[in-house]
């Protein structure tokens, strides 16, 4: 099951830290990590396995944010997986939109995660940004894992919007 966060936002074109609901395609370690706020790099860092996400090994292992509406998405920043196993997020794919076809992973591919070190954070940023109400980060290929170990999504409410 997913948890629910509350989506921040800002009036007046005020770029801010969003948040919402997450989802992602498998489990043991439950998605919401992404987005609560501890960039603690290190999976084994406390008995309910740190702050990070963690899928089981699949085919195109994916997570999601709901914005619950819809965002210009100016920049995303991704804290890698410190303890071990950095590698895996190679080849990732951020994707925007507001489409959940395909669990929204048939969204525009706005950015692909050469690498990140581990334990360290690496930002995309989207210019005059990337409109959408879904955020997906999904991994291409079989026998890969998704490890999150937070996303901060920033951007601004689209006027017309809440």
């Amino acid at each position: 099951p997913s948890q629910k966060f509350p989506v921040v936002w800002c009036s007046g074109g005020t770029v801010a830290e969003l948040k919402g609901v997450t989802f992602q395609s498998s489990y043991p370690e439950n998605a919401y990590k992404a987005i609560d706020g501890n960039r603690n790099g290190n999976y084994f860092s406390n008995a309910n396995y740190g702050s990070c996400t963690h899928t089981a090994t699949e085919e195109n292992p994916w997570w999601r944010l709901d914005l619950e509406g819809e965002y210009e998405i100016t920049s995303i920043t991704i804290t890698n997986r410190g303890d071990c196993c950095s590698e895996r997020i190679d080849g990732a794919e951020i994707r925007i939109g507001n489409s959940l076809i395909n669990e929204g992973n048939n969204n525009s591919r706005v950015a692909v995660v050469s690498s990140i070190p581990a334990g360290k954070d690496k930002t995309f940023n989207f210019g005059g940004g990337v409109s959408g109400r879904y955020v997906n980060i999904i991994i291409p290929g079989k026998y890969r894992i998704l490890t999150l170990c937070e996303v901060q999504v920033f951007g601004s409410r689209r006027s017309g919007e809440g």
